[in-house]
């Protein structure tokens, strides 16, 4: 069989990448349509316009490329690399499009009447008008485009100053770009569009995603789905509990709007609010409590939720590498967290409320530590997980705490999750790795050493290659945050290195957590570099490295 060097006068290599990028776009493009009939509901008419006029683009551009190229090749693994980093680009530039429209469609009188009664925000000069909506923002191109990278990579850095002043249509289609993201807009495109043998395993592992639950990578993706989806019902369910128990003056609807997109973004470790100051604005430990496991529940490998519920066996979360220690990072982390939040109160003391929580003021603590140890117990978590949900003002808090929790942003939870970060497998593969080469030093040349990981025995060449990869792609992203943070301090005045760092990690990690420093008045090279940072993040960088690779030389070896 010869295979074709052209398909519709494009080069076979380029028409298997457009097709297939075509079909994440047009995916999207369904999203969109789905919008425009909520925002219908709300009787948000210019909202549902722009939507309308987005959907019908992103329509046409990705129907266009899978209708032009549809018998190009199936993909191999160097497409899906292609595909994934084009694909994940694409659609954050495309799912750009209803918030630009959305912000130069809508009248400023239309947009005052999104603002909360009583409200006081700085206001936004829109014309000769000003109004206090964030949505305005977004009539610049490149905050709306940081938005929905930020959405679709999990990041959940934000350039709506006040969540709460958005149309309802825009809140959702944050909090949708980011649950469909968490798990990965390529699995969800291989799930319904992929046929049997149609390469969607290439896909699959270009997402950074190597365990099966299935041998089918369709039957496994779907099993994704409908975990996520059962833990979605249930995170909605038990938030909207604690919304209620929260703020019993709040209207029901208005409970269950903040239950669902919370759980949404909670779940998908993505972190976008629809209220002021995220988590914060609640101010209840029972909101925070809940939020706790659904966002573990988030950063867990999806093989070993399927076990646990297939099997109903809770024994994975024990005798998996990854998952026992997500759990021993988790209870350390919170320990050393706290603890050095409290060493630093006398310096940001500003960053805490002196109010006492149950428990912690009856081992000793002050009503100001105690609160300490609960934003540090919810901010690590966060971090972790990579979430973003924030409970504590972080700008306000002493270097130290900041460098923890930027550690446990480049690090993250475990691959095989919605988490971004280097995750911990690789930092376990590195320290046994260390572990390995010392033993050498000590035995003959002559011994056999193997390495157990889990349930996997390496031999010496298993172990090099494993160990290799693990480095260079941390070594990598390790490269990639100092270089990013070395020249964000350089653009952002009146902020530190400890806050440059932050921001890139939690940009880089697709967390969201935040000092300051992102916002609508960031420099344009920051934002750009910073949109750079969430996409590379995403896709765990090799990918990206081969996409401008094959972007500069092509695709052939």
């Amino acid at each position: 069989m010869v295979r074709r060097k052209t398909v519709a006068g494009v080069p076979a290599h380029l028409a298997t990448i457009l097709r297939d990028v075509g079909a994440l776009v047009l995916m999207q493009a369904a999203m969109m349509t789905f919008t425009v009939v909520l925002a219908l509901a709300f009787e948000e008419w210019y909202a549902a316009l722009a939507f309308l006029i987005a959907g019908g683009i992103t329509a046409a551009a990705g129907g266009a490329a899978r209708i032009v190229f549809e018998d190009a090749p199936d993909p191999v693994m160097k497409h899906g690399m292609v595909i994934a980093a084009g694909g994940w680009f694409a659609t954050a530039i495309f799912g750009s499009l209803p918030l630009f429209f959305a912000a130069h469609l809508t009248p400023v009188s239309v947009m005052n009447t999104y603002v909360p009664s009583g409200a006081a925000y700085d206001p936004i000069r829109v014309g000769g008008a000003t109004t206090m909506s964030s949505l305005a923002y977004f009539q610049n191109p490149l905050h709306a485009v940081f938005e929905s990278m930020s959405g679709w990579t999990g990041s959940g850095l934000t350039m709506a100053v006040h969540e709460p002043t958005l149309p309802r249509a825009v809140q959702w289609w944050r909090s949708l770009i980011q649950w469909v993201g968490g798990v990965g807009v390529i699995v969800l495109t291989t799930a319904i569009l992929a046929r049997p043998g149609s390469g969607s395993y290439a896909l699959y592992r270009a997402e950074a995603r190597e365990e099966r639950i299935h041998p089918s990578i369709i039957h496994t993706v779907q099993t994704v789905w409908r975990i996520f989806l059962l833990y979605t019902v249930l995170s909605v369910a038990a938030l909207f509990v604690a919304i209620v128990v929260a703020k019993p003056h709040l209207p029901l609807f208005d409970a269950f709007w903040q239950a669902l997109n919370h759980a949404m973004t909670g779940l998908s470790t993505g972190g976008f609010s629809v209220t002021d100051n995220s988590i914060q604005s609640y101010h209840s430990p029972l909101v925070e409590a809940v939020l706790l496991p659904i966002m573990a529940l988030g950063a867990i490998a999806f093989p070993i939720h399927y076990v646990m519920l297939h099997d109903r066996d809770p024994k994975p979360l024990v005798s998996d590498t990854q998952t026992r220690w997500l759990f021993i990072i988790f209870g350390a982390g919170v320990v050393v967290l706290s603890v050095q939040n409290i060493v630093s109160l006398p310096s940001a003391s500003a960053a805490f409320h002196p109010i006492g929580w149950a428990g912690l003021e009856d081992i000793g603590l002050s009503p100001l530590a105690a609160d300490a140890a609960r934003d540090s117990t919810f901010q690590f978590v966060s971090a972790l997980t990579c979430t973003g949900f924030q409970s504590s003002n972080i700008g306000d808090w002493g270097p130290g705490g900041k460098l923890i929790v930027s550690g446990a942003m480049v690090l993250g939870g475990a691959a095989g999750s919605t988490v971004g970060g280097i995750k911990i497998i690789r930092g376990y593969m590195i320290s046994k790795g260390i572990q390995w080469e010392f033993t050498r030093v000590f035995l003959p040349s002559s011994a056999v050493i193997n390495t157990r990981i889990g349930d996997r025995v390496l031999k010496r060449d298993q172990m090099f290659e494993e160990f290799s990869e693990a480095a260079i792609v941390s070594m990598l992203w390790i490269i990639l945050l100092i270089t990013g943070s070395v020249l964000l301090v350089n653009v952002s005045p009146g902020f530190g290195y400890a806050d440059a760092l932050f921001e890139v990690a939690s940009a880089q990690g697709n967390v969201g957590l935040s000092t300051g420093i992102v916002g609508p008045k960031m420099s344009s090279f920051g934002e750009g570099m910073l949109i750079l940072n969430m996409w590379i993040g995403r896709l765990e960088i090799i990918p990206v490295l081969v996409f401008i690779r094959s972007a500069l030389l092509g695709l052939n070896p």
